[in-house]
């Protein structure tokens, strides 16, 4: 099993909620795994939902985290204490309006969104 998002699919885009992905198992939303093991435990629950472009992990419920990510349209404070935000989209934001123009009321995809490459960025050390 490769643990990587490069070729896995956006599954689920919702116009003016979140653009949906991650699943590199399935590719539909019903599966996903990550380097603990099928799941693992929420990490962060401090970092909120306050913008558009935040990223989070994916959940069906406490401590069901697995590799299934989002990114949010807009600020969704009803998703605070309930899904683990670690991170922020820092450039390409063309791109999330192009998902979300792909979405739908019901988040099936008008378009295919795949990740064609992905990586980790490095973090700078302070001196």
């Amino acid at each position: 099993m490769k643990y990587t998002y490069k070729g896995s699919v956006f599954h689920r885009l919702i116009n003016g909620f979140m653009a949906q992905g991650g699943d590199f198992t399935k590719g539909n939303g019903t599966g996903g795994i990550s380097i603990y093991g099928d799941r693992f435990p929420d990490e962060n629950m401090t970092l909120r939902h306050t913008k558009r472009g935040m990223l989070s992990m994916a959940n069906a419920g406490p401590n069901t985290n697995g590799s299934q990510f989002f990114i949010t349209f807009v600020p969704c404070d009803w998703l605070d204490g309930n899904h683990c935000v670690f991170g922020e989209i820092t450039e390409g934001n063309d791109v999330l309006d192009q998902l979300e123009r792909a979405g739908s009321r019901s988040g099936r995809p008008a378009a295919s969104f795949i990740i064609e490459e992905c990586g980790e960025v490095p973090v700078k050390q302070e001196q």
